[in-house]
């Protein structure tokens, strides 16, 4: 079988050069005889790969001299509770920018470690469908939050809120070296690495110096392992480390180099994103949900026509509730979606169910996807569009 497109929000598409360079190697690296797989992480073989990852990361994002780089296992998810656990110390108090699941779950994290949580701006009041227009933020917080890019709403900050001395903390998770990004504008910055870096298992964390605590220091009862300096005094070993993540997500930063950096990648999500932007908005049959101004490179949910803000408001009623009009709506919907996401997938473009808050679809064009990927869907959905009007 041939290679699909893979839309997936992540785990997400890599490149195959990549792909073909990890199975090249995988019974023998570099003539050790064994896979990276198998490496102890404490030999001299499997040194100079994490040791080459982090001088990667520092070169492609520019990384200050005064930022650690480090490779911790969790997840995104647990990084809501380290960043509360270590940063939260002097007011217990921080600003949280609610744009969507993702910023909401690290605001209910930071609040059961007993962090008063400001939400200073959300966009809840359209579903998520905007980033807020938050220039500057002050007062007397540890720290401020925002999620930079939201997978499931499909957003984007366009800008960076000017926080002044308070640190700003950013989850890239799912834009991290989609486009430049000064680092130095930011205290913390966190990304899971299944979207544009690597497989799933490990998660990049760049932190200014000054803002790693002593373990001592940290709320009460945070755990060894969910204290930064843990991590930022043992390179990132203080336990096995996720070892063949590291290695592929360093041949992904080669390839990214390879193809221009981060200038180099923002290039070619702008014309992928375009292609498909451009196609959703002069298109009768789709339309993208986020607004213009707000809109993510790297995701983008869409509907068709038999999706409308009367579907999506007879959706959130119980179903004793729903009338026999908007009964017959959410079903024609529900089939049409369905028929999409099956055929798409028939014809070699898979994941693109749309995530159930959003409803419709939704094309995940992370780094890894070629501008080919971006028009094949297009193709198709001309071609769905004509056959259901």
């Amino acid at each position: 079988m041939s290679r699909v497109y893979n839309f997936s929000a992540g785990p997400s598409c890599l490149p195959e050069e990549v792909l073909n360079e990890c199975a090249a190697e995988m019974l023998d690296y570099k003539g050790t005889g064994q896979s990276v797989m198998e490496m102890s992480h404490r030999s001299k073989a499997y040194e100079p790969i994490i040791e080459d990852a982090e001088a990667m990361i520092r070169k492609l994002m520019k990384v200050p001299d005064n930022y650690k780089v480090l490779f911790v296992q969790g997840g995104g998810s647990t990084q809501f509770a380290m960043v509360a656990e270590n940063l939260g110390l002097k007011f217990k108090k921080a600003a949280y920018i609610e744009t969507g699941v993702w910023a909401k779950k690290a605001a209910a994290e930071a609040k059961k470690l007993g962090i008063a949580v400001d939400v200073i701006a959300s966009s809840k009041d359209k579903n998520y469908s905007y980033i807020p227009k938050v220039e500057k933020i002050t007062g007397d917080y540890d720290y401020a939050y925002i999620c930079f890019n939201n997978t499931i709403m499909g957003t984007h900050y366009e800008y960076i809120p000017d926080t002044g001395n308070i640190p700003l903390v950013a989850d890239i998770s799912s834009c991290v070296l989609s486009e430049p990004l000064d680092v130095s504008k930011f205290g913390l910055l966190f990304a899971g690495a299944q979207k544009n870096l690597a497989p799933a298992g490990v998660t990049l964390v760049i932190i200014r110096e000054d803002l790693i605590p002593e373990p001592e220091n940290c709320l009460p009862g945070t755990p060894t392992m969910l204290a930064y300096k843990t991590h930022s005094e043992n390179g990132s070993m203080y336990n096995t480390p996720p070892c063949y993540t590291i290695y592929v997500l360093g041949k992904v930063l080669h390839w990214i180099e390879k193809n221009g950096g981060a200038e180099g990648m923002l290039k070619r999500n702008k014309e992928k994103a375009d292609y498909l932007y451009n196609f959703l908005d002069s298109s009768d049959f789709y339309h993208a949900t986020t607004e213009v101004g707000s809109r993510s490179l790297m995701n983008v949910p869409f509907l068709t026509k038999y999706s409308s803000a009367e579907t999506a408001a007879a959706g959130k009623k119980d179903e004793a509730d729903r009338t026999d009009a908007e009964k017959a709506a959410l079903a024609k919907e529900k089939e049409i979606n369905d028929k999409f996401v099956k055929e798409a997938s028939a014809a070699g473009l898979v994941n693109l169910k749309g995530h159930r808050l959003v409803g419709g679809m939704r094309a995940s064009i992370y780094n890894a996807m070629t501008l080919d990927g971006v028009k094949a869907l297009v193709a198709f959905m001309k071609k769905f569009a004509e056959e259901n009007k």
